[in-house]
């Protein structure tokens, strides 16, 4: 018999079972934080996703809200929180890979993969979600998130997401906060098909979604933001944006404080209306392609703004323009501005000094000129002054010091010059950062006591191109937290104190290059991690370093002696950069430096190193520029040659003793773009070139070897040769008529891929090659000219046949060289198309005819040899030819004309003589004429004997009768031949 307790137990069963819900295994639980179906929601998500690292390991058990990741109301327990945000390297994390090598054992990132399931909708209450940072390998943003209209906050940057972003994400009409961001850069970008769904975020209050490629929403991204009124942030960074509409219909933007619109491709001038928009605190218009000049705005329109960066644009006009603009505030909020990399000019005007909250002034590399205005030092609260590369000029102002809170000062590559002294720095206690550098070399000076020791503690101080020596400066002795030491041509002598090398192990750069520094080079050093050290231009000694920790290492043109040590890389093996060149290494190329696997420039060039240029050398996989010239090498080139380099871009092994053949094997590196071998001993047939092998090819050198055969008609189909020299060789035949087709002589400037130029993410110390050629006829060295040198020369061989009338189609060509050599014919009258010719050296050859008169419009022509050919006829007047030489024209018997002294009409010598026979002939034949004449008057008279008479006795005035009889024949040819044409004209437009 049920009681009633009983009773009223099995009807409070069903009531039961909903307030007390089974856990994962099924078992009842007497209190629980978060319904059943939202933790069952929250395991189905889990299964949906890959935890390699089991970041998710927590989500077990009953009580969902003490998760990792989320969190709950406290009334009901639900989930309003799900922050899932993921580790900042997770983009470059897969599952099946390890921590990263800097990482400690026990790390574990937090990284998400996988799929978001659906189950999240379950989350009804749901207004924070974060699943950022994490990596969904492209798959795409879920659509069904727009269904949790309850959201307030949603950040899905830097997740590796992509496809189109899903336009139902306007139904989160409550969403404040919206962070779609991603590296552009991605394979996996998000993209839109348009912005409207926008409209539907009323209530948004901060949207980026940088690196979102908004192309095709591009044209009305202005219009469609304005339809937000409670925005305050708006980032689209690096968008492919390309249009900066220059009006608005109706400008909404009541809230915004913060705008960013960075890295697009604007092209344009900035609208006026982004500076009415008297709201703004913070405006960044960093690399986004913008010109002209900035628009004026309302006086007072701007007084609120705090930050105003458009670093590297195009932008022009006068910077007092702009201080002034800034200025027509009663109280100025502007702490940062930033207009570096630009195109301002104009002094700096003092209102700059009124900034009082300025903080960060950044303005390098623009064309301001002028002093340094005193009121900057009125800026009690600058942090950061940057007005490097300019022209600005005049002294250095004591007002500096006065910045008491100055942490970084940069003012190098102007042209500064006066005295530097204590006065200047006293006060700059804060001091981290100096950089100081002129134009003008020793024009600007330091000058301090013996003893003195400034207040602040450097960790970085650049001094380039001032007189800052003879002396070490003893102060920098104190610097005890100095990481970067650059005293580059600062007239330092004497010998680096061993203070300076004790300082090693805390330098990440060390720069005494360009000075007199003497004294031997310790052994054993230790370094900062991946050092960059330049001692190059000294005249230091010793022998071969072991410097640990040194990435980047420039020893250049010392006096550092004896062969490379045979262990280099078991000391050195972090280098990427080593240039000894110009020194008195000995010995051979030790194999070790080939186990040197991550180096990228090696430079020993200069030196008198021996034995077989490739002896022993291993695999080494990422060396771009290699230079070995100027040494004693021998051996051979081998065959695997690319396959032990095969990154290989820059060659240079010219002024050795190499010889043997030029396998074509050893030429098929596909990405060499220079190839110097010249000024060995190298023979054979200059190999063929696959055409892949030719894709980057720049510069060929192969002059002064004893090369024979035919020059082979593959290097036509070079797209970028434009330094072609084959001189003093042995090759014969015709010159090639599809030189005409190369298109690297065609095209002026850079316009192409050429010179390895190192940036300073790969190597720090600057590389930029250097190439002797023969220019103007004497050896000229190149550096970072060398991509505006286009030049062909095949001088000092057996070239036969006709100059090919097809080079005339070089029309960027600046020197042609075909002299000493066995040329026929004419020279090309097309030869006037080379208009940026400035080198002709045609001599010693065997051409003949005239100069082609329109040789005299070759303006930029500088240098003309045609010296000893069979050259004939009046040399071309006007311009160019008016300066050159008798000497460019010497050896031509048949040349008249200027700056010759033969005259064109006063001939001498042999010709002089048959031109008096033929004169003495034609004054004979004149008076013969009068006298025929005559006779034939009198013939009249004495009848028709005597006039035949007169013929057959004088031969003369038979010549004459018989001409006169020639002339009257062609006449009355002609008139007959005339006459015949105008019937038959008339005849056929009758028919």
């Amino acid at each position: 018999m049920v009681t009633v307790k009983g009773f009223f137990l099995l009807l409070s069963l069903p009531l039961l079972s909903q307030l007390l819900p089974l856990d994962a295994n099924g078992i009842s639980s007497n209190t629980t934080s978060c319904p059943v179906k939202e933790r069952r929601a929250l395991w189905k998500l889990k299964a949906g996703l890959k935890d390699p690292y089991g970041w998710l390991s927590s989500w077990t058990g009953r009580d969902c809200c003490e998760w990792v990741g989320l969190s709950c109301d406290n009334d009901m327990g639900r989930v309003v929180k799900l922050d899932l945000r993921g580790s900042d390297i997770c983009d470059v994390v897969d599952d099946d890979d390890d921590a990263p090598e800097s990482a400690p054992e026990d790390y574990k990132p937090l990284c998400l993969s996988g799929h978001v399931s659906p189950s999240l909708l379950a989350l009804k209450h749901l207004t924070y979600l974060d699943l950022s940072h994490n990596n969904f390998q492209g798959n795409p943003i879920p659509s069904f998130i727009g269904s949790l209209k309850r959201l307030t906050y949603l950040n899905l940057s830097q997740a590796s997401f992509g496809g189109l972003v899903p336009p139902q994400l306007r139904n989160l009409s409550n969403l404040h906060y919206l962070d779609l961001s991603s590296e552009f850069s991605s394979h996996q970008a998000l993209r839109v098909s348009d912005l409207n769904w926008l409209s539907g975020l009323s209530s948004l209050n901060y949207l980026n979604l940088g690196g979102v490629n908004l192309r095709k929403g591009s044209a009305r991204w202005p219009e469609n933001v304005n339809m937000l009124p409670s925005l305050m942030e708006l980032h689209l960074v690096e968008c492919q944006l390309s249009e900066f509409p220059k009006s608005l219909s109706s400008a909404n933007f009541t809230s915004l404080s913060v705008l960013d619109l960075s890295f697009n491709n604007f092209n344009s001038t900035i609208p006026r209306w982004v500076f009415n928009i008297t709201t703004l605190l913070e405006l960044t218009l960093i690399g986004s392609e913008l010109e002209g000049s900035i628009p004026a705005f309302a006086e007072g329109a701007l007084c609120g703004l705090q930050k105003l960066d458009l670093f590297l644009n195009n932008l022009t006009g006068n910077i007092r323009e702009v201080a002034v603009g800034l200025s027509r505030c009663n109280k100025s909020s502007l702490e940062t501005l930033d207009l570096s990399c630009n195109n301002f000019n104009g002094p700096l005007p003092d209102s700059l000094g009124l900034h009082k909250y300025l903080r960060v002034f950044r303005l390098s590399v623009n064309s301001i000129w002028g002093p340094i205005p005193s009121s900057l030092g009125n800026l009690s609260r600058l942090v950061e002054m940057d007005l490097s590369a300019n022209n600005m000029n005049g002294t250095i102002p004591e007002s500096i010091g006065q910045l008491s809170k100055l942490t970084t000062l940069a003012l190098a590559w102007n042209s500064w010059e006066g005295i530097v002294t204590e006065s200047h720095l006293r006060n700059l206690k804060e001091l981290e950062s100096l950089s100081l550098s002129s134009y003008r070399g020793s024009s600007l000076k330091f000058r301090y006591t013996r003893g003195w020791v400034p207040d602040f503690n450097l960790s970085s101080i650049e001094i380039k191109n001032c007189q800052l020596g003879p002396d070490f400066p003893k102060w920098l002795k104190n610097q005890k937290k100095l990481s970067s030491m650059t005293l580059s041509g600062a007239a330092i002598s004497g010998t680096v104190p061993d203070w300076l090398w004790e300082l090693s192990r805390q330098l990440g750069i060390l720069d005494l290059s360009q000075n007199r520094i003497v004294g031997k080079l310790p052994r054993f050093l230790d370094f900062g991690f991946e050092a960059t050290v330049n001692l190059a231009s000294n005249r230091l000694e010793g022998s071969f370093p072991f410097w640990l920790n040194v990435r980047e290492l420039s020893l250049k043109n010392n006096l550092v002696s004896g062969p490379i040590p045979a262990n280099v890389d078991h000391h050195m093996s972090g280098l990427d950069y080593l240039d000894v060149a110009y020194n008195l290494l000995t010995g051979e190329l030790p194999s070790s430096v080939s186990k040197l696997k991550n180096l990228v420039y090696l430079d020993l060039s200069n030196n008198a190193l021996s034995g077989d240029i490739y002896a022993g050398w291993a695999v080494m996989p990422k060396l771009k520029i290699l230079d070995l010239s100027k040494n004693n090498f021998s051996g051979h080139i081998p065959c695997q040659m690319c396959s032990l380099l095969p990154s290989l871009e820059w060659l240079k092994l010219s002024t050795n003793n190499i010889s043997g053949k030029l396998p074509s094997c050893s030429l098929n590196c596909t990405g060499l773009s220079t190839l110097d071998l010249g000024k060995n001993r190298l023979h054979g047939i200059i190999p063929r070139w696959t055409e892949e092998s030719l894709n980057k090819l720049s510069e060929l050198i192969l002059q002064s070897n004893s090369f024979s055969g035919r020059i082979p008609e593959q290097l036509c189909n070079s797209l970028n040769l434009h330094v072609l020299d084959l001189a003093n060789n042995n090759l014969f035949g015709s010159i090639p008529k599809c030189f005409g087709n190369m298109s690297g002589m065609k095209l002026l400037g850079m316009e192409f891929s050429d010179t390895p130029f190192l940036t300073n993410s790969e190597v720090h110390i600057y590389y930029s090659g250097s190439l002797e050629l023969n220019m103007k006829g004497r050896p000229m060295e190149y550096f970072e000219l060398i991509p505006l040198v286009k030049m062909i020369d095949l001088s000092r061989n057996k070239l036969s046949g006709e100059i090919p009338p097809e080079i005339s189609n070089l029309s960027a060509l600046k020197t042609l060289n075909l002299s000493n050599n066995k040329l026929m014919g004419s020279i090309p009258g097309k030869i006037s198309r080379l208009k940026q010719l400035e080198t002709l050296d045609l001599s010693f050859n065997r051409l003949s005819c005239q100069i082609p008169p329109g040789m005299s419009s070759m303006t930029f022509l500088n240098s003309l040899n045609l010296s000893y050919n069979n050259l004939d006829g009046e040399i071309p007047r006007g311009n160019q030819f008016t300066t050159f030489n008798p000497s460019s024209f010497e050896g031509n018997p048949g040349l008249c004309g200027f700056p010759l002294s033969r005259n064109c009409s006063t001939p001498t010598g042999l010709d002089a003589q048959d031109q008096d026979d033929e004169d003495k002939g034609t004054e004979e034949d004149d008076h013969g004429e009068l006298w025929f004449y005559t006779s034939i008057v009198l013939g009249f008279l004495v009848g028709f004997w005597s006039v035949c008479g007169t013929l057959v006795i004088k031969s003369s005035w038979r010549q004459a009768y018989f001409r006169f009889a020639d002339k009257m024949k062609d006449k009355l040819y002609l008139a007959v031949q005339l006459k015949t044409a105008w019937l038959r004209r008339n005849w056929e437009n009758r028919t």
